[in-house]
């Protein structure tokens, strides 16, 4: 959902920005929301307050190798993995 139409921000641009520890006033210099009409910002404030800084979200990259698959696959079954015991 749009929270700012001024800038065309979303709510989860905020959250993404928040989640990776932002506090609302580096969002709002990084992304512009809630600096031109004003009428977002405590939408934006909202999902700021609604994303939780102290857990970040991990970030996934392509380098991936054989053990990184084997956990994958662990972690969508739900099971144990044993990889780093080759």
């Amino acid at each position: 959902m749009i929270v700012c139409v001024c800038r065309r921000v979303s709510d989860r641009e905020i959250a993404r920005h928040a989640r990776a520890g932002m506090s609302f006033d580096e969002i709002q210099f990084e992304l512009g929301v809630a600096t031109q009409c004003g009428c977002c910002e405590d939408s934006a404030r909202d999902v700021v307050a609604q994303c939780c800084s102290s857990q970040p979200v991990a970030a996934l990259y392509k380098e991936t190798g054989p053990k990184d698959a084997a956990l994958a696959k662990c972690c969508q079954e739900g099971t144990s993995c044993h990889c780093s015991q080759a």
